[in-house]
């Protein structure tokens, strides 16, 4: 297997490479202005070590697959086009009301608990530039009023005079019927051809999210069509990049849904996140190969800390209706928390509480923090953690980015010192307290929320900043273990290299199961195995038409099911895709009773109100190689290795020792073999990241470079 895997961050591009039996992991500087220069100088590294050149690596490999956070930055940075917007007449105010709690949407927690001070976000379509044209389909796609197709031109070109950069077409009820949808599409071609309406993309709102609710598809087409060129430009770019150095197969993107297609079968809409999903995903096969039982993914990079949940049995977490920025859209995508907590969170003085804060401001890339030598004038988490011992100037990121401490400690006296009336040092010990505890609080309250107790989880610490602060984090949960995995710097690049080729397909539509009312259940079952089938076959030409083969290719049903008018809803697995009996529509109520119980407390379940399908939903997939996980258990206390000489020592400063110095040894990653077992304090350095061993904590190496903490256990 020879494959290349990118994770382009919003601070750096993280990439993995698989050679044959060697893997690589190398870090670059992201090139916001250019992703390609980020992308060459971080594959430079990699070819460099193979002895190669970059026109053999990249002919040589089977794929190169991306997962980016562009498109987060770009909706967070608010610089798309004008959009304009064909709605249903009558319905023009669909989108500005927002069901009239748009202002909530999207906000932390303090922030809801103030929604009267609670502010609007800007609209990404502005209201003159929505025209409502006359037509209309029933709630089961019947015909209503016919589309009037001069009124459609008419709008169109007042959109167009009005300077519209893309257009969004979010008619009512068009996911159960979309033949106005596309007559309109249709009718934008005639009167605009490629010719003269040039790149303007045209979004349709049934082929981006397949789910009834009227607003949520609008803003979910209106996301779409605002990152769409945003997202095509630059994703065409590395694609560029990638045919001038002799790569001749399509260019992967990963999906927010946990799976990946071809540039060309992908909606902007999901490349949203779709960097910390591969993290998530890496975390479920760790889990599973090693046999860790439930673990909890954190991903702390230099600009955010991502969680997320893998219970043991292989439940999934998505969020159906995810939040993405302030707008609230309808594409399934696995859940994930994201915080202003990574290295490059800039720490400031909070007045009010005449403490410290940290974040969600991040320095980013450029300039970066303030011992980059860029320019950064802020403190930040990375500026903390130099000026407390735990970098090494000369050597961070392999020696590539070389380290200011004077600028660290000037911008964190300069920032802070005044304010608190402490000495920089105490400083920098109040930034790393109140990041950890930021991190420590987020993951409590994910896991809480969701019913586990962190106490019963294993914590997956990795990017770039994870292992540096693990310990602290697991020492304000009373969380006992901790795994740095293997490649845990780069971790989300191979979840990227191990994700399968997917597509989801939905529909929405009203389908009882059991009507209480007359006690029966549905016997249509020809109605049902259609639309399963015409899902699974859209599912299955995306994948052919990217060169699948017929045989590989697989389908997962699931249901979203509800009790009579209930707003909860239950998604359940079905493992037989048809029906031919009554006894296969009982055994559905079955497994959904049994989950819904599972999942709300047994006798909750109230087949009185009737039990409904309100989405069908099909996953098409192909599943390919992936990277194994072995040996990832430690060994034995008995069998443990006594640690190597250090290689030197420095003078670190711990939060739980206070302000004064301790000398603390300090070990290169690949002098230690697997097996041995260091007590804190103590400081393992690699190329790509630092393992930061607090005092209470034990460092126990394992195969693959995978790192276990525990905590000492007290006398």
């Amino acid at each position: 297997m020879k494959r290349i895997s990118v994770d382009i961050g919003g601070t750096f591009t993280d990439c993995f490479v698989v050679w044959d039996n060697k893997y690589i992991e190398t870090k670059a500087l992201t090139t916001h202005q250019n992703l390609a220069l980020g992308f060459n100088e971080a594959v430079e590294k990699a070819y460099t070590e193979l002895g190669i050149t970059m026109e053999e690596i990249l002919g040589g490999v089977d794929s190169v697959r991306y997962a980016t956070t562009l498109g987060t930055n770009a909706l967070i940075e608010h610089n798309g086009p004008r959009i304009g917007m064909l709605v249903t007449a009558g319905y023009e105010a669909m989108v500005p009301l927002s069901r009239g709690r748009g202002y909530g949407e999207g906000l932390d927690e303090l922030g809801k608990q103030n929604l009267p001070d609670a502010q609007r976000p800007a609209p990404l379509v502005l209201p003159h530039m929505i025209e409502g044209v006359r037509e209309r389909l029933g709630f089961q796609g019947e015909l209503v009023m016919p589309l009037d197709e001069k009124d459609v031109r008419e709008r169109i070109r007042s959109l167009v005079n009005k300077g519209a950069q893309a257009i969004v077409v979010c008619l009512i009820n068009s996911v159960v019927n979309p033949e106005h949808e596309k007559r309109v599409e249709q009718i934008l071609l005639d009167e605009y051809p490629s010719h003269l309406l040039g790149s303007i993309p045209v979004i349709l709102s049934h082929r981006v999210a397949g789910r009834k609710g009227e607003y949520v598809r609008a803003t979910s087409a209106i996301v779409d069509g605002y990152l769409h060129s945003t997202m095509y430009h630059a994703m065409s770019q590395l694609e560029q990049n990638l045919r001038a150095n002799s790569y001749s197969k399509p260019m992967l993107v990963i999906h927010n849904s946990g799976g990946m297609a071809q540039l060309n079968s992908t909606d902007a809409l999901q490349t949203i996140h779709s960097g910390p999903v591969s993290g998530i995903s890496a975390a479920e096969h760790l889990a599973k190969e090693a046999d860790l039982g439930s673990v909890v993914a954190t991903d702390m990079g230099g600009t955010s800390y991502d969680i997320g949940i893998v219970v043991e049995g292989g439940i999934k977490h998505y969020d159906f209706n995810p939040v993405i920025d302030r707008w609230l859209v309808s594409v399934p995508m696995v859940h994930l928390v994201t915080l202003g907590a990574g290295g490059g969170s800039i720490a400031s003085f909070d007045r009010m509480y005449n403490a410290v804060a940290v974040g969600p401001k991040s320095a980013g890339s450029d300039p970066g923090p303030a011992c980059y030598d860029r320019g950064g004038m802020n403190p930040t988490v990375t500026d903390a953690d130099l000026a407390l011992g735990y970098l090494d100037p000369t050597n961070y990121a392999g020696g590539h980015i070389p380290l200011n401490p004077k600028r660290s400690m000037f911008a964190i006296e300069e920032a802070l010192c005044d304010d608190l009336d402490v000495e920089p040092i105490e400083a920098a010990l109040l930034i790393k307290e109140k990041v950890d505890s930021n991190m420590a609080n987020g993951l409590h309250t994910e896991l809480r929320v969701r019913g586990y107790d962190p106490e019963d989880f294993t914590m997956l610490a990795y990017g770039g900043n994870g292992p540096l602060h693990c310990c602290g984090i697991a020492s304000n949960l009373n969380m006992d273990k901790i795994l740095a995995p293997p490649m845990s710097s780069v971790f989300s690049a191979v979840g990227a290299g191990n994700m399968h080729q997917m597509h989801i397909h939905e529909m929405s539509l009203f389908l009882v199961l059991y009507d209480s009312n007359t006690r029966k259940v549905f016997s249509d079952y020809q109605r049902f195995n259609d639309i399963v089938a015409e899902l699974s076959e859209r599912g299955t030409n995306d994948l052919l038409r990217q060169g699948a083969e017929q045989s590989s290719i697989k389908h997962s049903l699931e249901l979203d099911m509800r009790y009579g008018n209930q707003l909860v809803q239950t998604t359940v697995v079905i493992p037989k895709h048809t029906l031919d009996s009554a006894v296969d529509v009982l055994n559905i109520l079955q497994q959904f009773s049994d989950d819904y119980g599972h999942r709300f407390g047994e006798g909750s379940q109230a087949p009185e109100a009737g039990i409904r399908i309100n989405t069908i939903r099909v996953a098409s997939f192909v599943e390919h190689d992936t990277v194994h996980f072995k040996h990832i258990k430690p060994v034995p206390e008995s069998e443990r290795l006594a640690p190597p000489a250090p290689l030197s020592t420095r003078t670190c400063y711990f939060v739980s020792e206070g302000p004064k110095g301790i000398e603390t040894p300090v070990w290169r990653k690949d002098d230690i073999p697997p097996g041995t077992e260091i007590v804190g304090p103590g400081i393992v350095a690699s190329e790509v990241t630092t393992y930061l061993i607090e005092p209470g904590w034990k460092y126990v190496s394992a195969e693959q470079g995978a790192v276990w903490f525990f905590r000492v256990e007290q006398n």
